[in-house]
C-alpha cells in the first residue's frame, strides 16, 4: 500500500476553472489524481531521473476508477 500525504496549494482561479471543467468531462479522474500526475510528470521532466516519480506517473495514468 502506498502512503499518501495531503498538501494545500493555492492555484490561479483560471487554472481552477479549467481543472473543474476537465473533471466534469472526465469522471474517471479526480483532483488528487490530476495533481499526482502533474507533479510526478514535472519531477520526471525536471528532476534527476528518479524512478519513483516515473512509477507514480505511470501508476496514476493507468489507474482504473473504483466504480
Amino acid at each position: 500500500m502506498n502512503a499518501t500525504i495531503s498538501i494545500l496549494a493555492e492555484i490561479p482561479e483560471e487554472l481552477h476553472i479549467t481543472l473543474k471543467g476537465y473533471l466534469e468531462s472526465h469522471p474517471d479522474w479526480d483532483q488528487d489524481r490530476v495533481f499526482s500526475a502533474a507533479l510526478s510528470l514535472f519531477l520526471l521532466q525536471n528532476g534527476e531521473g528518479d524512478r519513483r516519480a516515473a512509477r507514480v506517473y505511470l501508476d496514476t495514468l493507468f489507474q482504473r476508477s473504483a466504480g
